[in-house]
């Protein structure tokens, strides 16, 4: 039974665990959510389904006080349908397992749910379920679903192969950079002039369909740049036994990303190669570029050992995100 409080601005604690549901899924409508599990529509023919998980824990991969509840549901659902994109599928659902102290308001809730509707949105798919947990101190795990159509494989990571080029869609090192800004300012002493860079970490926004477009237009494999990009890419070289080399021309950092390592004492090099958590699609393919991303290297020779390069020399900076 849904306890009846008073206080205009509630807990979970205040209103229990039925309370809390009806917040989520008013927020995040779906006329598969509310039942002991969701039931989807058949897969069309031919088609495969693509299921990822991913979890943020405050105080390790977001802060309350940098980042607004709508923004970290947002985050959560791309970070999720950027890996079912990186197959080559189409997102289609979401689910979310909320574990969080009984004195979280339920408002920072809602809005979360806001934020996840408002991206799940962007793609045609829903948030479908879930389960909500108390906790000491705030976990959200989004499950993404999606759907691989079509007889071509999906853009696993050990398809890469020499002579083929390496394309990229989206900004690299904006993610970095934000984080760095945020650390050495806080949210409200940031320059407006950064707030590209503070979307970028706190809220990071995709353009939908790319990987679906990358599969079409005859790239074979693709990762998203979650936990570096020299760290991500030499996944892809070791799986697919290749050296990758980078064109630091393509790379080059611009100018605000520039004035960004500047104000914080940084290298932008740095937030390039390293900082991860911008999402950016990478791939290869022996033709040119799909539409909306462009050529950053190439696949340069077998290498049993896996590599990466930057201008055929070792990168400056190799370290990427390690949960332990």
């Amino acid at each position: 039974m849904t306890r009846i409080v008073k206080n205009p601005n509630p807990t979970l604690a205040d209103v229990g665990e039925q309370a809390v549901i009806t917040a989520i899924v008013a927020h995040a409508p779906s006329t598969r959510n509310g039942d002991d599990a969701a039931v989807l529509d058949h897969a069309a023919p031919n088609s495969r389904t693509v299921i990822t998980t991913d979890t943020l824990v405050e105080g390790r991969h977001f802060r309350r006080d940098w980042s607004h509840p709508a923004e970290i549901g947002r985050k959560a659902i791309t970070q999720n349908f950027a890996d079912v994109e990186a197959m080559g599928a189409r997102p289609i659902a979401a689910l979310l397992a909320l574990s969080a102290p009984g004195d979280t308001p339920l408002e920072f809730v809602a809005d979360l749910a806001r934020g996840i509707n408002e991206r799940v949105t962007d793609y045609d798919a829903e948030l479908v379920g879930g389960d909500v947990t108390d906790n000491d101190r705030i976990t959200i795990a989004v499950t993404g679903i999606g759907q691989l159509g079509g007889s071509l494989p999906p853009l696993r990571l050990d398809q890469a192969r020499p002579g083929q080029i390496l394309v990229a869609s989206g900004h690299i090192g904006y993610s970095a950079a934000g984080y760095a800004l945020l650390k050495e300012f806080g949210r409200a002493g940031v320059p407006a002039e950064f707030d590209p860079m503070l979307r970028a970490h706190c809220s990071t926004i995709l353009t939908p369909g790319r990987g679906f477009v990358a599969r079409s237009a005859g790239v074979t494999a693709m990762t998203d740049n979650s936990d570096g990009l020299v760290h991500d890419l030499y996944v892809m070289a070791k799986k697919s036994a290749v050296t990758i080399n980078l064109d630091s021309a393509a790379l080059q950092p611009d100018d605000l990303l520039v004035r960004a390592a500047e104000l914080v004492g940084a290298d932008p090099w740095e937030f390039i190669l390293s900082g991860g958590e911008d999402h950016t699609f990478i791939g290869t393919t022996f033709g040119p570029p799909p539409t909306g991303f462009v050529e950053i290297g190439t696949v340069v020779r077998h290498n049993s050992m896996g590599a990466v390069t930057l201008d055929r020399a070792a990168p400056p900076y190799t370290y990427g995100w390690e949960s332990y």
